[in-house]
């Protein structure tokens, strides 16, 4: 499948979209730590913020996360450069 420059930079502003939604997640879950006090468990804080960073890079499993960013931003690049 042929794709044009434009269908590539849709996909890539798409993802990059997608991105940011999902970065909200990572700042609420860092918040939430950031506010704790010492009779909080951190440690579990820290693991849910860990959980959440990796699902915002991996997309967990059903969605691309950063994954699908960086697959369409090598598309756009690739396109945009004439390999």
């Amino acid at each position: 499948m042929t794709e044009s420059l434009a269908d590539a930079r849709k996909e890539l502003d798409d993802e990059f979209d997608q991105f940011r939604k999902d970065l909200s997640s990572i700042h609420q879950r860092l918040d939430r730590l950031d506010a704790a006090g010492p009779e909080d468990d951190v440690y579990g804080l820290l693991e849910e913020l860990e959980d959440t960073v990796h699902k915002v890079r991996t997309g967990g499993l059903l969605g691309h996360g950063a994954k699908g960013h960086r697959d369409a931003r090598e598309r756009f690049l690739e396109l945009k450069s004439g390999r």
